[in-house]
């Protein structure tokens, strides 16, 4: 059996092969676009296994070569240290590691989203670029019109764009400007209807199991489609590959950071690794279980009079991700009376 060590970049990819014995049996460097060389490089290998860091640009190399491989294995670059805090690094050194952890059976693994999960991350996260665009160019239309003391709370209606802008006498290049964020604006906002209706036909065809739960997640008040298909898309349907709701929300980044020193522990806030998207929607989803629900408004409370609101927030959420991981691992509907519960390890 032969492993293969493959160091990835944007351009160029850098392979060591070992043998069962750790000994370097052959190396090699391609260019990314030259598939038909590394194909013809690992096609002389006989039966091997593979590893590749999953950085962001790893699932063509996987599908290329996987058909050849016994195995292909995504390691976790964050807890693949070694070769970060390598003194003497280099292409060859990284896959030479690489191939020596995948031997040793010691490389940590990352998880590979299927290729469904990986439509539903491409679209819901177009959705939430297309929104941050479409926030922005609103900030910057009401900074114009604020000059001209036309601002209104229903200023991107219709009728509320045509009362604010008549009466007052813009400048030609304010009324330039304006004329063209806003068409900019109108443009991402049919762009978002366009994206909100895909969606809606991908959560339709759904296999049982996204399906399954789809419906348990639309049992918590609050919670709607958008926060559906974040968590969904950033966690998948099976969350059994999380241990433990520790475990789902280390990957959330929603666990705190801890420093104790002489016996004594400091607050550091939350790690936030992981997903930005993820935590956002579950802070958003948050605030409004607090609004929709007596008991999730009591923890709030609770939380917010020894930490503040910001914290008490993010304590919401992270209770509300362990309601969530409970409620997909076992099948269960949301169940208000067991809110105030602790949350299983």
């Amino acid at each position: 059996m032969n492993y293969v060590g493959i160091d990835l970049h944007k351009k160029t990819i850098v392979l060591c092969v070992m043998d069962q014995h750790r000994a370097v049996r052959h190396r090699g460097s391609f260019a990314c676009g030259d598939t038909e060389a590394i194909l013809a490089f690992v096609r002389r290998l006989g039966p091997f296994r593979a590893v590749v860091e999953a950085t962001a640009s790893y699932e063509w190399l996987v599908e290329l070569i996987e058909p050849l491989a016994e195995k292909v294995v995504l390691a976790n670059p964050k807890k693949l240290r070694v070769i970060a805090e390598s003194t003497k690094k280099t292409d060859k050194l990284d896959a030479q590691v690489l191939a020596e952890f995948l031997a040793r059976d010691m490389i940590p693994e990352a998880y590979r989203p299927s290729p469904r999960q990986r439509e539903h991350r491409t679209l819901v996260r177009h959705r939430q670029y297309l929104r941050q665009r479409a926030t922005a160019l609103k900030v910057k239309m009401r900074r114009i019109v604020s000059d001209y003391n036309a601002d209104r709370r229903d200023l991107f209606t219709a009728a509320g764009w045509q009362a604010a802008l008549q009466g007052i006498k813009l400048r030609d290049g304010d009324r330039f400007v304006l004329d063209q964020l806003h068409a900019q604006w109108q443009g991402l906002e049919d762009q978002v209807r366009e994206l909100k209706r895909r969606l809606q036909t991908f959560a339709a065809a759904a296999p049982p199991r996204e399906a399954e739960a789809r419906a348990k997640l639309e049992t918590i008040p609050g919670v709607g489609p958008v926060t559906i298909n974040v968590v969904l898309s950033e966690l998948g349907s099976d969350v059994r590959r999380f241990a433990s709701a520790k475990a789902v929300t280390a990957y959330a980044g929603l666990a705190p950071r801890v420093r104790q020193s002489a016996g004594k522990g400091k607050d550091l806030g939350i790690t936030k690794e992981g997903s930005p998207l993820l935590r956002w929607a579950l802070v958003e989803a948050s605030w409004r279980v607090v609004h929709h629900s007596a008991s999730w408004r009591r923890i709030y409370e609770s939380i917010k009079k020894r930490a503040g609101g910001k914290k008490a927030i993010v304590a919401v959420a992270r209770r509300l991700l362990c309601v969530i991981y409970a409620m997909l691992r076992d099948g269960t509907n949301y169940d208000l009376l067991r809110v105030g519960e602790p949350q299983p390890s």
